[in-house]
């Protein structure tokens, strides 16, 4: 997974409405102690020797695991 920390987007999204991470992406090789080379997306347009304290490993999903669905938000009236 990549961090999106550094990365600018190019729709204005609030920080906290980005993803934390995205991906995951395959490490196609290892340049140095400290960087790898990712298999992006032709879509991000970013160099794709990467620092490794950009990714984090991937982890699926637990079997088993229930997703928390967001509560509905109920709107007792709109002022105009």
């Amino acid at each position: 997974m990549l961090s999106t920390k550094d990365l600018v987007f190019k729709e204005r999204l609030a920080k906290k409405l980005v993803d934390q991470y995205i991906g995951p992406y395959v490490i196609e090789e290892v340049v140095s102690t400290n960087a790898v080379k990712l298999q992006l997306l032709t879509s991000i347009r970013i160099y794709p020797v990467i620092n490794v304290s950009w990714i984090v490993q991937y982890r699926e999903q637990v079997g088993g695991q229930k997703k928390k669905e967001g509560k509905p938000i109920k709107i007792e009236e709109v002022k105009e």
